[in-house]
């Protein structure tokens, strides 16, 4: 019985460790694409563009404008 309660504690702990919205570089937010910073050929040195940190499927996708 004290092990199973010593594994719901450390479960309920390492549940809290989770994704709080943010990003880890300025360039993976969809918000900043298009800002000098995360255009080449500034970002290439750092490797922070968008092409070299989001997935080849997303890359290769054609850009969608939203209708007025």
């Amino acid at each position: 019985m004290n092990r199973l309660l010593t594994v719901t504690l450390l479960a309920l702990t390492l549940s809290s460790c989770g994704y709080d919205g943010s990003y880890r570089y300025p360039c993976q937010d969809p918000a900043n694409w298009e800002t000098a910073d995360c255009k080449p050929p500034i970002c290439t040195a750092s490797d922070t563009c968008t092409t070299d940190m989001l997935p080849k499927e997303i890359n290769d996708a054609p850009i969608s404008t939203p209708a007025p």
